[in-house]
C-alpha cells in the first residue's frame, strides 16, 4: 500500500480587523526595512483594517496580506471606482507557495463585488505574480489622482493596472 503524500490545506484568507493591526506591521516589517513597503505606524493599520486581507500563519502571525483602497470616480471623467492594492507582502519563509495568489484572487473577487471598473498597484519588485493576474504597466495619469500624489518618487516603484 502506496501513501501518497498529504496536501496542504488552501490558505485561508480572511479579512482584517482592527485587533489585527500589531500582526500586520509586524508582517510588514522585514519588507519596510528592505525598501519593499513605506513604513506605517500600527495605528494605520488599525484604522484601515477594514482595507486588508490576510492569511494567518500556523504560529498565529500573519504569512500574508494586501489591502485594497477604494478610490471613487472623479469628477475628472474617470469612468467609474477604481481600487489600489498596497502593503502586499508574504513572509519570506512562505513565499513560492501559493499564499501571493490565493491572496490576489480574493482581492480581486472583493474589487469585483465592490463594481470597481480597474485596479492598479506600485511595485518595486519585479512583478511577475501581478502579472499572471492579468496586471499591466500603466502610466500614473491612468491611476487615482490622489494615490499617486501620495507616491514617493524616490522609490522606483512602476504602476501596474488591471481592468475589471
Amino acid at each position: 500500500m502506496s501513501l501518497a503524500p498529504a496536501l496542504a490545506p488552501p490558505p485561508v484568507v480572511r479579512s482584517a480587523g482592527p485587533h489585527d493591526a500589531a500582526r500586520l506591521a509586524a508582517l510588514s516589517r522585514p519588507f519596510v526595512r528592505t525598501g519593499a513597503l513605506r513604513e506605517r505606524p500600527v495605528s494605520l493599520y488599525a484604522a484601515r483594517a477594514a482595507d486588508f486581507l490576510v492569511v494567518r500563519g500556523p504560529g498565529g502571525g500573519f504569512d500574508g496580506c494586501v489591502g485594497l483602497r477604494v478610490y471613487p470616480a472623479a469628477a475628472d471623467g474617470a469612468e467609474g471606482s477604481a481600487g489600489v492594492l498596497y502593503n502586499f507582502c508574504v513572509a519570506a519563509g512562505r513565499q513560492g507557495g501559493g499564499l501571493g495568489g490565493a491572496l490576489l484572487r480574493s482581492v480581486l473577487d472583493r474589487a469585483r463585488s465592490r463594481s470597481l471598473t480597474a485596479l492598479f498597484t506600485a511595485t518595486t519588485g519585479d512583478g511577475r505574480l501581478f502579472g499572471r493576474y492579468g496586471f499591466i504597466s500603466a502610466e500614473p495619469d491612468r491611476a487615482p489622482r490622489a494615490w499617486v500624489r501620495e507616491l514617493d518618487p524616490r522609490r522606483g516603484a512602476r504602476i501596474l493596472r488591471r481592468a475589471l
